[in-house]
């Protein structure tokens, strides 16, 4: 590095066209420079490495053996500078076989990803996706990995200094099987407080949740039976036993095991996000992979 510190780059642009074509004038045009300027730079060029570097031949000039030697080394240095200063190519979903790392509880897994991977898999099919599982309580860690690429989360609980986007809003509805026995149509408070729960809890065995907190605020509680935690136990859960639950309508509504009902109190809900870190906003590949999602979630929609 030392050796570095005492050279100019453009003395070494200038070394690298010198060595591809031994002439003062038609180095200082290739170079958009006047003769003297690479004459003198070629003098300094001869100090730092202290030696002649060309010498005079029946032809014109001919690199020395240290020059020779420089060649390729310098040329293949150079390409690869330049590579690294350049502004990155346009990004070719068919042609890529990036993988990418996401953070998505088992909910985000079925509203966002699942409707993702029908337009990923036709239009980037040499890429992959690994979902990594997240209890909240980790999700801050989560964030800090330079390896996740993206993660799914309300902003509450997101982690600071992230680029974010809401990609949905979503509302909680009360869920049973298809038959239950004490569902006919939406129940009453009296009939609602009367039911059996299962509670969804990603940090572990928890039994309070937002329905509670609005409950308790009119000083009146649910029975919650079970507590589990991930979605997907709790709709098989829901769907094969007389437990019911409070679930998000995106994760329920299209499941013909199941029925869903407006709950007889005001559940506030929750916007979904998008969230990844600053240095991946503008690179092209995952501009692309963010662009899909909201095309592939604006789809499912219209559906």
């Amino acid at each position: 590095m030392d050796n570095l510190r005492k050279l100019d780059l453009n003395l070494l642009l200038t070394l690298d066209t010198l060595l591809k074509d031994p002439n003062v004038t038609r180095a200082a045009r290739s170079l958009n420079l006047s003769q003297p300027t690479v004459s003198v730079q070629l003098a300094k060029l001869r100090k730092n490495f202290d030696d002649p570097l060309f010498l005079p031949g029946p032809r014109g000039m001919r690199p020395t053996a240290r020059a020779e030697l420089l060649r390729a080394p310098l040329g293949q240095a150079l390409a690869l500078l330049n590579k690294a200063v350049s502004a990155p190519g346009p990004f070719v979903p068919a042609e890529s076989n990036h993988t990418w790392q996401v953070v998505a509880a088992d909910y985000c897994e079925t509203t966002v990803l699942l409707p993702l991977l029908r337009n990923l898999r036709r239009e980037a099919p040499g890429t992959r996706v690994a979902v990594v599982e997240n209890a909240n309580s980790h999700i801050a860690q989560a964030g800090g990995k330079d390896k996740v690429d993206l993660f799914f989360h309300i902003v509450e609980e997101s982690p600071p200094g992230m680029r974010c986007r809401m990609l949905f809003s979503e509302r909680y509805v009360l869920v049973s099987r298809v038959g239950h026995p004490l569902l006919k149509s939406a129940p009453t408070l009296k009939q609602f407080l009367e039911l059996d729960f299962v509670i969804i809890s990603p940090d572990g065995a928890g039994f309070w949740g937002n329905t509670d907190r609005v409950l308790a605020d009119m000083r009146l509680a649910r029975k919650v039976v079970l507590s589990v935690p991930h979605f997907m136990f709790a709709v098989f859960t829901i769907a094969t036993t007389d437990l019911v639950g409070m679930l998000p309508l995106r994760l329920v509504r299209d499941n013909p095991q199941l029925q869903y009902f407006v709950p007889p109190i005001d559940i506030p809900g929750f916007e979904m996000n998008m969230l990844w870190h600053e240095y991946l906003h503008r690179e092209p590949s995952h501009k692309w992979l963010r662009d899909l999602i909201v095309q592939s979630l604006g789809e499912e929609e219209e559906s």
